[in-house]
């Protein structure tokens, strides 16, 4: 095939590393690119460079924010006493949009996988030690990881750990279906796996 253009092309092959977007999908957002004014795609770009440039996490619960602590950690109205474990950012996103869950988060960085040499230490779980036996205010800990083998062993790990203190660890309900990830499962269904979570 005859290339017109090099810099169209330079385009395509970077926005299809993006996840979930093939090579056809980076054709078209690129041609529709072409069609924008100028300042609309400086906009664009502005905010892609925004990314990595102010983008940072949170020094108390490890989500990705503005301003460090996160607007989560210092708004007075959450709940204190909860702190939810999850995975990653996107699962923060997740349990938020349910609107039934007002208290603090956790973020790991990702779970256990000895198949992919991610160990206990690569994650954020010693964080979640010392913040629990630092905060006299936490009493709960929701251990909300996706209902896979990898996140089943990081949550029998954690509650290992955190067994020695006095509070209540739970888990969401496991209506979930196994191998499902938490960012793909509709609000509804999210909300009422938290609403029923069990002892641990």
């Amino acid at each position: 095939m005859q290339l017109t253009s090099e810099t169209l092309e330079r385009a395509i092959e970077a926005l299809a590393k993006l996840p979930g977007i093939g090579r056809k999908s980076a054709q078209r957002v690129a041609m529709h690119l072409i069609k924008q004014s100028p300042e609309y795609v400086a906009t664009l770009a502005g905010s892609l460079t925004d990314l990595k440039r102010l983008i940072k996490h949170c020094s108390v619960c490890f989500n990705i924010t503005d301003e460090d602590p996160c607007r989560i950690c210092t708004n007075e109205k959450r709940d204190f006493a909860t702190v939810c474990v999850v995975e990653e950012t996107k699962d923060v996103y997740a349990v938020e949009k349910t609107n039934q869950y007002r208290g603090m988060y956790h973020v790991l960085g990702g779970v256990i996988s000895p198949l992919d040499h991610v160990n206990p230490s690569d994650l954020r779980i010693r964080e979640l030690i010392e913040r629990v036996g630092k905060d006299d205010r936490i009493k709960e800990v929701i251990l909300a990881l996706n209902p896979d083998a990898e996140g089943e062993a990081t949550s029998y790990y954690i509650q290992k750990l955190l067994s020695p203190f006095e509070l209540k660890i739970t888990r969401i309900a496991q209506g979930i279906p196994m191998g499902t990830e938490l960012e793909f499962i509709d609000e509804a269904t999210l909300g009422r796996a938290l609403s029923g979570r069990a002892g641990f």
